[in-house]
Parts: structure tokens; sequence; C-alpha cells
């Protein structure tokens, strides 16, 4: 295959406090090309600065779709791979190397890991395969928000890499107020849309909106399309937190007995029912779920996946509730566990020392 072209391609809206970090880590690109909504800082300056392909258009009515596509026409027609990613992202050494090794002469798409959520060591707390690089022709974005690649040019040839890896810095001070709105609107325009519909419960369960939670989420349930376990599962899970906020146990444990019936691969329900049965001090109950999940050993990397389910949370609840039932040698157990995966937990390690202490007596 003759050597490709690489164009990093992205959308911004005041961003100048991640742009030289965002422009050092693609700096291999042959192309780099980003469309600006509306900076009022100096975004497209530094943008211009770098030699950077850089347009202004602004929206009357913003969906994140419609300013990716446009971001799309700045590419160059020469381009190969397109790679798609936000100015709060960056790209780790050896991404053009992994890209190049990776792409074949019918590859349309490439799946890469994606951390999404690090420590402030740069450990990942959630990461999974994320696939926003992409052939330059035949692509389009979709959805109001939560927007996804849709491809019109026949069947799609993946590739997966390990050795690509895009880790996420979000703007904790950027406000998400928009994407209500916009998922609404999208849900409007086609009711029929799964993961829309899904992602709608989830967000009305973000806003402590429990009933519009709970409708929308057993709508999403009741979609013929809603087949992917993984987010039913989680739509489930969602129904009973909702049902958590309204205060009504019995309903909330039902969900997520229902969330592990249907996804039992997944440790995610069962670590969020011991957590319920933490807060009613049933010990009992408390190990059955734990153990159970520390049963399921591989974390599917779906961004779906709960952080709790994969750090010291399980090890942490086992370790109180074989204290709170008086097995002090897998209570120790446990809390030198946890305190393995978290040593910064000052509470963990109290409780190890007490416990320890006790073991002792």
């Amino acid at each position: 295959m003759k050597d490709i072209k690489i164009c990093v391609y992205a959308i911004c809206k005041n961003e100048s406090k991640f742009i030289n970090r965002w422009l050092e880590s693609i700096k291999d690109a042959d192309y780099i090309c980003v469309l600006d909504t509306g900076s009022t800082d100096n975004s497209v300056e530094l943008l211009k600065n770098a030699g950077v392909i850089v347009e202004t258009k602004t929206f009357t009515n913003f969906r994140f779709d419609e300013a990716r596509n446009e971001s799309i026409k700045l590419i160059p027609e020469d381009t190969d791979v397109c790679v798609c990613i936000d100015i709060d992202e960056v790209m780790l050494p050896g991404w053009k190397d992994a890209i190049k090794k990776a792409w074949k002469s019918d590859t349309t798409r490439l799946r890469y890991i994606y951390n999404w959520n690090l420590d402030e060591h740069d450990n990942p707390k959630v990461s999974f395969y994320q696939d926003k690089i992409h052939a330059y022709k035949g692509y389009k974005w979709v959805n109001h928000v939560h927007e996804i690649l849709k491809y019109s040019g026949g069947e799609e040839h993946y590739q997966t890499t390990d050795e690509l890896i895009i880790n996420h810095y979000p703007d904790q001070t950027k406000s998400r107020n928009s994407y209500l709105p916009l998922l609404e609107l999208s849900v409007k325009e086609d009711p029929e849309n799964d993961r829309n519909m899904h992602y709608l419960g989830r967000e009305y369960m973000y806003y402590g909106k429990w009933n519009e939670a709970i409708t929308t989420l057993k709508k999403h349930l009741s979609l013929k399309n809603a087949t992917w376990k993984d987010e039913r599962c989680a739509s489930m899970r969602f129904i009973a937190r909702s049902y958590l906020g309204l205060n009504d146990i019995d309903n909330a444990v039902y969900w997520y007995n229902e969330a592990i019936k249907e996804a039992p691969h997944l440790r995610d329900p069962l670590v969020e029912l011991a957590l319920v049965y933490y807060q009613l001090e049933d010990w009992e109950a408390v190990i059955k779920y734990c153990n159970a999940a520390l049963n399921i050993p591989i974390n599917a990397k779906t961004y779906i996946n709960e952080v709790f389910s994969f750090d010291e949370t399980i090890d942490d609840l086992l370790s109180l509730a074989y204290y709170n039932t008086g097995d002090i040698d897998k209570a120790v157990k446990h809390a030198t566990k946890a305190l393995e995966i978290n040593p910064d937990n000052e509470r963990i390690k109290n409780n190890l020392e007490i416990m320890r202490s006790k073991l002792q007596n």
C-alpha cells in the first residue's frame, strides 16, 4: 500500500488553554483542520499561527453532527485517513506509525484505545475502544449530540489496534446544558433511534428527573433495535437508580436484578446492587453480589463500563461486609487488596489498621 496521508480534524470553541498541548500531540499529521464555531478567546489566532487550516462558522441552532460535517469539508482531497479528535484530547506518541501499521488497502475505519477517564497519575479509570478514525470518502456525522459516524459506501471494513491511544482531559468548567434539549430534539425527530432514546433517559437521570428517566429508559428497552445487551443493561441500571432517587427500594432492586439477568457478563449491575445493600447494612447480600462480580474477570472495553466495577470498590465493600459479619481474616484480606488498588485512600488505610488490630486481639 502507498504511503498514506493522514488528516487530524476537529471543531473548536474557546479551547485556547488546550490548543498547544493538542497541537504538540498531533504535530506528525500531514494536515490539521479545525472548524471554529464562534470562539471569543484567541483560539483561532493560536491555530492559524501554528499553520492549521482554520475556518469559522457560527450556527443559529447548533448541533454537533452539522458542525463536524462542516469540519470534514476542510479536509484536503488527497487525504486517505481522517482522525477526528477533540481539542481536550491527546494522542500518545507513536500514533501515526500505529495507523500506518493497522490500515489496510480496504480499511474504512479504525478502532483504538480511548482513555475517557484518568486518575491524577494518568492511569486509566474508564477505557474502551473508540472508532473516530475513518476513510476520507463515504462518511458523515449523524445525531444532534453524542454524534456518530455513518457510512454510505457499502460494507465497512474495520481494523483494531491497541498501539494507538488517545487520552481525554475534559474541561470541567464547560457546561453540558445544551445536551438535554439536543437529545430531546433528536428523539422527537427520530423516536425509533434506540441510541438517542437511551442517552436521553440517561440525561434525565443526570438531572434528577426521575420519572422522565424511568419512562424514557423503558421506551428504550421496548424499541426493536435496542438489542445491545450492554446498553440494555445500562438502561435497566439507570431505571434502578431513578427508583432509588424516588426512595422506591423494591423497584430499584427489581430493576438491578433485571440488569443482572440481561448482561451476566458485566460486573456493573452486581456492584451497584451491592452498594444498595451496603446502605441497607445487609452484609450477607453485599458479600454475595461482590463475590459474584469478582467472578467476572474481563472488563469489556465499552463506554458503558463504570469506574467502580474495576477499582477498589468491590474489595472495599467486601472488607466492610466481612468485618461486620465477624470474619476479620477476610476483612483484612480485602482491605489490603483495596489499598493496593488505591494506596492514597486514607479511609481504607484507617480501616485496615482497625481490622488488623482487631485480628491481633
